[in-house]
């Protein structure tokens, strides 16, 4: 069995054939699933689902790119439903950065104000982070150890393959692997994925985005975990049914379901 760390099954791709898309999931052995928080405008939607389905989990929280509208949500009522096992996804993307250097490092600290309150909200919920890394290693490690990070933990989502970031391991921090290592272009990945803990792996689509190979240019979706599962067998030369039970009992140590 399977567990997806992060699927966005509030994405409005996924509304014309919900229910087959789930089916096809569960027959491919997922057993649950975890929506990420990424746009307030969504997040109805993922505690709908949630409340529909006994194996779907929501998180609450503002993804860097939508961080305007971090002061609209109610993040208080959202993380004490019962579904809710994480906050975020939040972190920090320097990858759209444009702009003069000084406006670069305004929006830099606009995000990292952002990303500091989440921490400060998943610490006081007690619950676990969900943080999202894109062209921001050392700021986002450093701004996680800096806040105290360490006491909830949580999972760097799309792991992006960054050694800097595998010290997080110590920290309480777990590894979200998808479609991108089953890539051709994958080879930092690949060369890194021996170096993560067992202990510290976990498995995700980022649905429906980052399909992976043999369905690239197509929308993700949950039942792909199994090429994620089998690649990572394969890299780390241990049995497929292996990494299944790790990766799961990695989640459900993590999120604290099942």
């Amino acid at each position: 069995m399977i567990i997806d760390t992060h699927i966005h099954l509030d994405d409005e791709r996924y509304v014309e054939d919900f229910e087959a898309m789930m089916a096809r999931a569960r027959e491919a052995g997922v057993e649950a699933f975890v929506i990420p928080g990424a746009h307030p405008g969504t997040l109805e939607r993922a505690v709908e689902i949630s409340e529909a389905h006994e194996d779907v989990y929501f998180a609450v929280g503002v993804h860097p790119y939508d961080m305007e509208a971090f002061e609209s949500v109610d993040f208080e009522r959202y993380a004490a439903h019962p579904k809710c096992v994480a906050i975020g996804e939040c972190g920090l993307d320097y990858f759209r950065l444009e702009g003069s250097d000084e406006e670069k490092r305004a929006e830099k600290e606009r995000q990292a104000h952002v990303f500091r309150a989440q921490i400060r909200l998943a610490k006081k919920a007690k619950k676990p982070l969900i943080v999202h890394i894109r062209d921001a290693s050392h700021d986002a490690k450093m701004l996680l150890l800096e806040e105290g990070a360490a006491e909830v933990g949580g999972v760097l989502h799309c792991y992006n393959a960054d050694e800097e970031l595998l010290s997080l391991s110590k920290e309480g921090f777990y590894f979200g692997i998808g479609g991108v290592v089953t890539f051709q272009n994958a080879k930092k990945l690949i060369q890194v994925l021996p170096k993560i803990p067992r202990e510290k792996l976990l498995i995700e689509t980022d649905g429906p985005y980052l399909t992976p190979h043999p369905h690239r240019g197509t929308r993700n979706e949950s039942a792909y975990t199994r090429y994620v599962a089998d690649k990572m067998a394969e890299l780390l030369e241990i049995p497929p049914s292996e990494i299944e039970a790790l990766t799961t009992a990695n989640a459900k140590k993590l999120f604290r379901f099942g």
